[in-house]
């Protein structure tokens, strides 16, 4: 009599043992083929590889022991460790040299940088302070640096006067970009080009290219006003006033006219109180006590 065993796999589950085992082999040849043409394709031996990722790992770690120790405030302790050692070796701020003023007050630098008197030297902020003083009205640019063991050096680029804003209460003198200094008085104002009206300040750098244009009548201009934020009248030294016209290219031509008329017809300094030239190709001249004579600019051509 035949006998069965239970436990003895059957022939179909056999099989299929048999067919999974096959394919894994298959599967792990596939991939060690891959791996060895990666391999051979990357300009690193096996052993190098495993050095890089060693490396990698390394800095990982690094980084995240960076990352804990800066949230424990590790960092600013040793900053402040230093700044310690720095301070007692004689490396603190206890002298401030200033170079570069002329005109402004000397004091409002100093009060600006003395804030970092006796602070050691690692911890001064130069751009801190750089901004501190570039906040003054004088200043058009600073350069901070440190001179070791504990000087503080500040050179200072000022801004040039050029001309002075007239407003309803006070004079100012500005420079040629229309940024006012401080205020000035009259008597100190005297010989300056004089500027006034609404949004005077910042037309002044187009007023510059104006008077360019005319660098023989530029001299004898002693103020010049923006009338209804559009356009100018220029008074000269003979207090006769010219109304040029609106637009910057219109104003400079006309002004370029009066020059050539003036040099021919000598227009300075004779009885016309007024010059108009607002109207294209035209001239008006006020005479007080006369009636308004009118003039073609190219007739002094």
């Amino acid at each position: 009599m035949a006998t069965i065993k239970r436990g003895a796999k059957g022939v179909r589950r056999t099989a299929a043992s048999t067919t999974r085992a096959n394919h894994a082999r298959k599967a792990k040849a596939r991939t060690s083929s891959f791996m060895d043409a990666a391999m051979a394709i990357l300009p690193f031996t096996e052993e190098q590889l495993h050095k890089i990722f060693l490396v990698v790992i390394l800095g990982a770690g690094a980084m995240l022991a960076w990352v804990i120790a800066s949230l424990a405030g590790v960092p600013a302790l040793m900053q402040q460790e230093v700044a310690g050692l720095a301070s007692d070796a004689g490396f603190e701020v206890r002298r401030v040299k200033v170079t570069g003023v002329e005109r402004m007050n000397e004091l409002k630098v100093y009060e600006r940088v003395l804030g970092e008197r006796d602070r050691p030297m690692p911890q001064v902020d130069l751009q801190n302070v750089r901004a501190e003083l570039l906040g003054l009205s004088w200043v058009k640019d600073a350069r901070v640096s440190r001179q070791l063991p504990d000087t503080l050096v500040v050179d200072i680029v000022e801004r040039k006067p050029h001309a002075v804003l007239s407003k309803p209460d006070r004079l100012v003198l500005i420079d040629r970009t229309g940024a006012e200094l401080e205020p000035v008085s009259r008597a100190n104002a005297k010989g300056m080009l004089v500027i006034s009206g609404p949004g005077a300040k910042i037309q002044v750098s187009e007023l510059n290219a104006l008077l360019d244009a005319a660098p023989a009548l530029k001299p004898q201009v002693t103020s010049a006003e923006w009338i209804g934020n559009r356009r100018w009248n220029l008074t000269f030294t003979t207090d006769q006033v010219l109304a040029l016209p609106q637009g910057d290219t219109e104003a400079a031509s006309a002004l370029v006219s009066f020059a050539r008329l003036d040099g021919v017809n000598r227009l300075l300094g004779g009885k016309v109180a007024t010059f108009d030239m607002r109207a294209p190709e035209r001239i008006y001249m006020r005479i007080p006590g006369r009636s308004q004579q009118v003039l073609d600019p190219k007739a002094g051509s």
